[in-house]
């Protein structure tokens, strides 16, 4: 039974901590730099310098987008370089050089740019052509979306930041548990994958990813490498736990209703913005940051309650990992071992809780499977 590390705890607290307030610093720049295009005239003034370069709508949300999103990448630099690279470091979380890192950042860049470029423009296209009723028309294109991605992330871009290969005679026992414990769930998988975490982070994760025929099992070699066999059968019953309860469709659908329901009342706060800044209309790309800051305000409000809904989920995976496994025992020091390895703070405060965690606090993890075990 693996035991916590005190000084590990200490850690992870300091780590937490400073988490935070570099999300609250992220949050605050990011709302104060729309203000600013906004009370400033910057929005509407780059988009009448850029009406005089071209008339296609196309191009003007393309340009103006490039130039927005553009400007606020290269300010939040120093936090993202900091946030990213600097204190996974000085916390020992990281194994990246900075090239590595920097590399990373433009694969992301790459694969992020673009796609989001294309959903915003598809944003526009409804906002010229549907008129009053954009919102929804969003809301079912970002259903799809989710749909595709979830299926498509596996083969098409998971493999492009980490190297996927199948586990091999080296872990044919371990293989033989999973694949089991799979069947016992009815879930079908194309096979157990192992993925080069260690070339990134010191921390130790597994996941059932994609849909359908892209499902598989992957399990980082930090996680192969450092726990158990009963350990990391027990990591994976989680995972399966919400196949068997249906997670992903019910996430999907829940963060549809909630997508749907922000995006009709970013459709009235936008009606109300446009009269506000003189706006021509809803369409009017020098609206974005107005858009922009209604919607991450409805996510900062709702987020406890979509961080509840999560939590909720995630104790019925715990439950089916017990029940499943009987090995609640090895749960225990599965979760306590990535405590120790991922600096996961066990007993955070209740408002932290409320406010952060999608998943329960370690600690609460860990005393349900020893409540099981002395059962």
């Amino acid at each position: 039974m693996t035991t916590l590390d005190p000084e590990k705890q200490k850690q992870a607290k300091q780590y937490s901590r400073i988490k935070r307030r570099l999300w609250l610093v992220d949050t605050i720049f990011s709302a104060l730099y729309s203000l600013t295009w906004l009370f400033l005239g910057w929005s509407i003034s780059l988009r009448e310098w850029l009406s005089t370069i071209t008339t296609n709508d196309w191009l003007l949300v393309a340009l103006y987008i490039i130039i927005f999103g553009g400007a606020y990448a290269i300010i939040n630099l120093p936090l993202g370089y900091y946030s990213g690279f600097v204190l996974p470091h000085r916390f020992d979380q990281s194994n990246q050089s900075l090239k590595d890192w920097l590399v990373d950042q433009l694969k992301g860049l790459a694969i992020g740019a673009p796609l989001g470029l294309i959903m915003l423009e598809l944003l526009y296209l409804a906002l010229r052509l549907t008129g009053d009723a954009w919102w929804l028309w969003v809301a079912g294109g970002l259903l799809l979306f989710s749909v595709l991605i979830s299926n498509l992330a596996p083969v098409l871009i998971m493999p492009l930041f980490n190297k996927y290969v199948p586990l091999g005679d080296d872990h044919k026992e371990l293989e033989e548990r999973l694949l089991n414990l799979a069947k016992r769930a009815n879930t079908k998988v194309k096979g157990v994958f192992k993925f080069d975490m260690s070339k990134r982070t010191k921390a130790a994760n597994a996941a059932l990813t994609g849909i359908g025929n892209t499902r598989r099992i992957i399990l980082g070699d930090t996680l192969i490498n450092e726990f158990t066999l009963d350990e990391i059968e027990t990591v994976l019953a989680h995972e399966l736990g919400h196949h068997v309860h249906k997670d992903i469709p019910f996430l999907i659908a829940f963060g549809t209703l909630s997508t749907t329901l922000s995006l009709f009342i970013a459709s009235l706060a936008l009606d109300s913005a446009v009269s506000f800044f003189s706006f021509t209309s809803p369409a009017d790309i020098a609206a974005f940051p107005a858009l922009m800051l209604i919607l991450s305000a409805y996510g900062l409000l709702t987020s406890p309650i979509d961080n509840a809904v999560s939590r909720w989920r995630e104790n019925m995976a715990d439950d089916y990992a017990l029940s499943s496994t009987k090995k609640g025992e090895a749960f225990a020091s599965a979760f306590t071992r990535l405590a120790n390895q991922n600096l996961g703070e066990i007993d955070p405060e209740k408002w932290v809780v409320f406010m952060f965690y999608s998943h329960p606090p370690l600690g609460e993890r860990i005393e349900k499977a020893k409540r099981f075990s002395a059962a």
